[in-house]
């Protein structure tokens, strides 16, 4: 009765967390030490494999879930599928309205990236049309009566320019990878103003 009592008192709690807003970082537990998290083609335990997670693993990056919430979407090497979310503790911090922990953005034609710098509080936006330039945040807005948009002012200190990020599926036009942020950037960078869309993530 006891163990019956503890695993109701944490039903909230699991509901709760299962419709907290994605993508998210999650850390794989509850998988034995030699044995690995597999990474499905879609979300059932009878579809095929197509990679797997450490049972250390951490830092994984949940994109979407499955309609029934037992699977969530990863990416694996150039593609997308499915792993089970009891095997993943999402990591604390990532709350409704909270600015997801974006490390990276990109687009395609033109080619371009934005990387935020680890342990640098600055991001580093390259192109074709020169070296790697300097953005450092002077601003973080949420959008006004919204908690799935924000805006990001670039200022002192390097080129100056907005990002708006939004939670929403987006693809990069060259592989089967998932998104669940998409981004606006407008720079005034050395070669002039542009206007750039591209999808982020919150993994390297």
């Amino acid at each position: 009765m006891r163990g019956l009592a503890a695993v109701l008192a944490l039903l909230p709690t699991l509901a709760f967390a299962q419709m907290l807003p994605l993508p998210a970082l999650h850390d794989v537990q509850g998988v034995a030490a030699d044995d690995v998290l597999n990474i499905r083609s879609g979300p059932d335990a009878g579809s095929g494999v197509i990679g797997a997670l450490a049972p250390d693993a951490t830092g994984v990056e949940v994109v979407e879930r499955s309609d029934d919430l037992k699977w969530g979407l990863v990416n694996a090497a150039e593609g997308a599928g499915w792993v089970a979310l009891r095997f993943l503790q999402r990591q604390a911090g990532q709350d409704y309205g909270q600015f997801p922990p974006v490390t990276a953005c990109s687009g395609t034609e033109p080619f371009w990236s934005m990387t935020r710098d680890a342990g640098a509080d600055h991001w580093v936006y390259e192109s074709p049309d020169g070296p790697g330039e300097s953005l450092s945040p002077s601003l973080l807005l949420t959008a006004s009566g919204r908690i799935d948009r924000w805006a990001m002012r670039f200022g002192a200190g390097g080129v100056p320019g907005t990002a708006v990020f939004g939670l929403a599926a987006c693809s990069d036009g060259m592989s089967d990878r998932a998104y669940g942020i998409t981004v606006d950037l407008l720079l005034d960078g050395a070669t002039g103003p542009a206007m750039l869309s591209g999808c982020c993530t919150l993994t390297r």
